[in-house]
């Protein structure tokens, strides 16, 4: 491995249209292992639109992504992807839900505070009840990779928030990196912002 090791996210040069329109044209961002980027912008001018091109859902039409070093078309980055949609499944129990997503459980239930509603299914939850289980997936994932947050405080309490600060946080110091687009304050310290 060389210099590029630990070099987190790097995109250059992304272009993507969204049907005919041209949103994204240009757009560069670098976010190191550690670091925090807010997509900043009105509505339509392309936040969804980079979210999901960073994340693989959407290739770019033009531009490079690399992730340590690595293009993520050779190699995809180790991403968590939380778009606008909770993806709950509403028959299953808020266990059932998280344990789709790995064995261990108790710290995403710790994470957000979802250990009253463990054995609740996703139909009886509230729509901040739901966006937090859909974080608190978040809490599962191996350390040091990329998140990808799209409004991650939608239907967010307070305290919620403040917890949601403290999963961004332990993330950071492992390493990892965020990208979030928002239109509301985040509990993020040290953030870098991308205006598009």
């Amino acid at each position: 491995m060389g210099s590029h090791a630990r070099s987190g996210l790097a995109a250059a040069g992304i272009a993507a249209f969204r049907g005919e329109r041209l949103v994204l044209r240009d757009v560069d961002l670098q976010v190191p292992p550690g670091g925090a980027t807010l997509l900043l912008g009105a509505n339509g001018s392309g936040k969804s639109t980079l979210l999901r091109v960073l994340a693989g859902l959407k290739r770019p039409d033009a531009g490079t992504i690399h992730w340590n070093g690595v293009d993520t078309v050779e190699e995809p980055a180790p991403v968590a992807y939380l778009g606008h949609l909770d993806a709950i499944k509403l028959a299953l129990t808020v266990c059932e839900n998280l344990r789709l997503s790995g064995p261990s459980l108790e710290p995403a239930l710790a994470a957000m505070d979802l250990e009253p509603l463990r054995d609740l299914p996703g139909r009886l939850l509230s729509a901040g009840q739901r966006r937090r289980l859909a974080l608190a997936r978040l809490a599962l994932r191996p350390p040091g990779g990329l998140w990808l947050l799209d409004e991650p405080t939608l239907g967010l309490d307070a305290a919620s928030v403040a917890r949601l600060g403290a999963l961004f946080a332990e993330h950071r110091r492992a390493g990892g990196a965020i990208v979030t687009a928002t239109h509301l304050p985040l509990p993020l310290e040290d953030v870098a912002e991308l205006h598009l």
